[in-house]
C-alpha cells in the first residue's frame, strides 16, 4: 500500500483529501497535520511514501516545510496542493524538493491519479511550470550519458525535458505509452533518481547539443 500524509490547514479541503484517499484501496493515510509546525514534529518519525502539502499554510509555508524536512526524508515524495497552477510558489516548491502538484478543486479521481503518477515515477504538473523548471535546469551542465543511456532513452529524456506527457512522447516516437513508461523507469534507475524532476536535474547541455536531441 502507498502511505500518505496530509499537511493542510483548511478544514474542509483537508477532509476532502482524506475522503479522496480513503476511496482507493491502494492508499493508506498515515498522518494528518493541520500546520507545518505540527508536521515538523512528527514527519521525521513517521515518514510516508507521499506527503500532500498545501503551499500556502498560514504560519509557515509548505515550501519552507519541504526545505527543512526533505534532506532527512529521502524516500518521501512531496505533492503540493495549490489554487493556481501558474503561481511562482509552485515553481519555488519544486525547486525546494517537491515532485509535482495538484490543483485545489481537482476531483477525487484526479487526486488519486496524481498520487499514483508520482508514486510510479511521474511528476504531475502543467507544461507552463515544466518549462520554467527546465529553463532552470539547463544551466546545470553534466554528462548524462556517462550513465549509459541508450539512444532511445536519450530521445525520451529530451522530450521529457520539453514538458511532453507520456502519450505525447509515444505519438512523437511511434511507440506505446507503456513503452515510454518503461523507458522512463530505466532512465530513473540508471540516473539513480526517483522521478522526472530528479532525472531532469541531470539533463544537461551535452544532451541538448547531442544529435540525439529532438528539435
Amino acid at each position: 500500500m502507498i502511505s500518505i500524509s496530509i499537511v493542510e490547514d483548511h478544514d474542509q479541503y483537508r477532509n476532502l483529501l482524506v475522503k479522496a484517499i480513503e476511496m482507493n484501496k491502494l492508499f493508506k493515510i498515515k498522518e494528518v497535520y493541520s500546520s507545518a509546525e505540527e508536521a515538523l514534529d512528527r514527519l521525521y518519525y513517521n515518514a510516508p511514501d507521499i506527503a500532500l502539502v498545501d503551499i500556502k499554510l498560514k504560519t509557515q509555508s509548505g515550501i519552507e516545510l519541504i526545505k527543512q524536512v526533505k534532506p532527512q526524508l529521502a524516500f518521501t515524495q512531496f505533492l503540493m496542493c495549490t489554487s493556481y497552477q501558474n503561481d511562482d510558489n509552485v515553481f519555488n516548491a519544486l525547486k525546494a524538493g517537491a515532485s509535482g502538484y495538484i490543483l485545489k478543486g481537482s476531483t477525487a479521481t484526479e487526486i488519486q491519479d496524481a498520487i499514483l503518477d508520482l508514486y510510479n515515477g511521474g511528476a504531475p504538473m502543467s507544461p507552463y511550470i515544466a518549462r520554467k523548471v527546465i529553463s532552470l535546469l539547463h544551466g546545470q551542465p553534466r554528462n548524462v550519458n556517462s550513465f549509459g543511456l541508450s539512444e532511445r532513452e536519450l530521445e525520451v529524456l529530451s522530450l521529457l525535458s520539453k514538458g511532453l506527457l507520456y502519450k505525447e512522447i509515444s505519438d512523437r516516437l511511434s511507440i506505446s505509452p507503456n513503452t515510454v513508461k518503461n523507458h522512463c523507469k530505466n532512465i530513473y534507475k540508471r540516473l539513480h533518481v526517483q522521478n522526472k524532476i530528479e532525472a531532469l536535474n541531470k539533463f544537461n547541455t551535452y544532451s541538448m547539443k547531442s544529435h540525439h536531441f529532438i528539435a
